[in-house]
């Protein structure tokens, strides 16, 4: 009913500000609408994810720029809090905005007192729990890597609770509610905490694990200390983080097996022919998760070999809500029940549902009849369910050699490997930085500052800090030959196997169940890397 109250209003023209998620402009049946309205300011928040540099790179944001165009608005906005010089140059490029319209506002942060506490894993339960005993209460965030680690480490803190994705959103949403409704209270919070929310009276922001790099630290600090007040953020640095944060950049990187596979299916079209696929069924096939599979077609786009159409619906399923057909027909004049009877005649009748595909009503366009069908649903007259979303795409131009465009993804995915690595290591560089912290974190997003900040842990002690090595774990022999042999399509390549010690996900190994299996993820304290090697 909200949504159909919201459809309304964007079609008399009442609405004046909607927020959309940028997947939702996958979606067929809202373009349609969003086409008749007219759009004032198109503002794109956390829009460093535009850039393929960038901490957080999505490929959805890159069609944002796009989408802006072709519905016509009349302006736009691209915000962000973390972008370095090449992101905001990014940003600038995606969105033709001239880089005299970019504005930087500053990163300094003169009341948050900024520590860095090295330490072994071992210590780290009693450090942050001494912290909480021996500072003043107050509004508290413990950013944590892992789901497990925040239940675990919520359990030692009074007034604690945990948040984290693997939770129902009523869940959530109690817990969010709860620490909101206090001045002292304890969240313990993977990264899925935090988006969207504005409490001014923050505290303490404690990082029990490090944090993926200077952009995600910077963000997550910055949730503290907005009314102005003095408030601490602490980060507790331990190389022993450093094998889990760098194996989720390594389990991202698809095999040379699974581009080449890829590549074959869609450069198997002529070009200047237009085709449709199911990104759900890609993923699958090549064992590719989602978005690693939209980057990659993301990037056959940018190099001008595929261009990207509507996407569509290929499955559209409807009831009447109003008694029989009939009854819903008689709400139209006689030419418009006509049409509405041969979308509905066209389908295929089930007991309750009829599926109904809008290319193959006779003699009439699929905008068309995906408009009507929107329309019923608006109007209180039917319910309307979609499924299968497909994407088109045109090739533009078959690749003078497939060997090479395999060759370049493979190796465009190994540089984003080692820019997520290299940008934890900044993290471990800031804390051992023979100077002031503070000038160091806000020259990597471009701000320079004369003095030093007088309020990071460099300024109070004079001297820097060294993280200790990891204490190290020997490494575990593995047989997995019999497991290969029952699941060839999940453990085939070295990259598969190596994924599936490291706790790894992937499309094959969830389909095949072999996440419940007690060597998945037996070596995930161990680097990518060196398993690779083993495997």
């Amino acid at each position: 009913a909200e949504t159909r109250a919201v459809s309304q209003r964007l079609r008399d023209g009442s609405l004046r500000l909607l927020y959309v998620a940028p997947e939702r402009f996958n979606n067929e049946r809202f373009l349609v609408q969003l086409g008749e309205a007219k759009i004032a300011l198109f503002a794109v928040d956390e829009a460093h994810c535009i850039s393929e540099w960038g901490h957080n790179f999505r490929p959805d944001y890159l069609k944002l720029a796009a989408r802006a165009r072709e519905l016509g608005a009349e302006r736009v906005l691209a915000l962000t809090a973390t972008a370095t010089p090449a992101v905001v140059a990014d940003i600038c490029a995606g969105f033709d905005i001239e880089e005299r319209d970019a504005v930087v506002t500053g990163f300094y942060r003169p009341n948050l007192t900024l520590l860095t506490t090295p330490a072994r894993a071992a210590e780290r339960d009693r450090l942050l729990v001494e912290r909480l005993h021996e500072r003043p209460p107050g509004s508290t965030i413990v950013y944590v890597t892992l789901q497990r680690t925040a239940e675990r480490v919520a359990e030692l803190l009074p007034a604690a609770r945990a948040y984290h994705a693997g939770m129902s959103a009523e869940e959530r949403v109690a817990v969010q509610e709860w620490w909101t409704a206090s001045d002292r209270n304890v969240v313990v919070a993977t990264i899925a905490f935090g988006m969207g929310i504005d409490k001014a009276d923050v505290r303490y922001v404690y990082h029990y694990n490090l944090p993926k790099g200077l952009e995600s630290y910077s963000q997550e600090i910055g949730r503290a200390g907005r009314d102005g007040e003095p408030s601490i953020c602490e980060l507790f640095a331990c190389r022993d983080d450093v094998p889990t944060l760098e194996n989720f950049a390594f389990g991202d990187t698809p095999t040379v097996e699974a581009i080449a596979g890829l590549l074959d299916d869609v450069f198997a079209h002529e070009a200047g022919e237009q085709f449709a696929v199911s990104e759900y069924e890609l993923s699958a096939r090549h064992d590719v998760r989602p978005l690693v599979l939209k980057t990659l077609l993301t990037y056959l786009e940018l190099d001008g070999f595929l261009a990207q159409g509507t996407p569509f619906y290929a499955g559209y399923s409807v009831r009447p809500l109003v008694g029989e057909w009939d009854d819903v027909f008689a709400n139209f004049d006689a030419d418009r029940a006509d049409f509405l009877r041969r979308v509905i005649a066209s389908g295929r009748p089930g007991r309750s549902w009829t599926a109904v595909d809008p290319d193959a009503v006779p003699g009439e366009d699929r905008g068309r009849v995906v408009t009507a069908l929107g329309y019923l649903e608006q109007q209180g007259l039917v319910e309307l369910k979609v499924a299968d979303v497909r994407q088109r795409f045109t090739v533009l131009q078959q690749p003078a050699s497939i060997d090479e465009e395999r060759d370049r993804l493979a190796e465009r995915f190994e540089r984003r490997e080692q820019s997520e690595v290299e940008r934890l290591q900044r993290v471990l560089a800031l804390v051992e930085h023979d100077g002031c912290q503070v000038q160091a974190l806000v020259g990597y997003f471009g701000e320079e500052r004369a003095a030093p900040c007088g309020h990071c842990t460099f300024c109070l002690t004079g001297k820097p800090q060294r993280v200790p090595e990891p204490e190290g774990t020997p490494p575990i022999a593995v047989d997995l030959d019999d497991l290969v042999e029952a699941h060839p399509e999940a453990l085939a390549s070295p990259r598969q196997r190596a994924r599936f010690l490291c706790g790894l996900t992937s499309p094959a190994t969830t389909r095949a169940k072999l996440t419940r299996h007690p060597l998945f993820g037996a070596l995930a304290d161990q680097r990518f890397a060196d398993v690779l090697a083993r495997t």
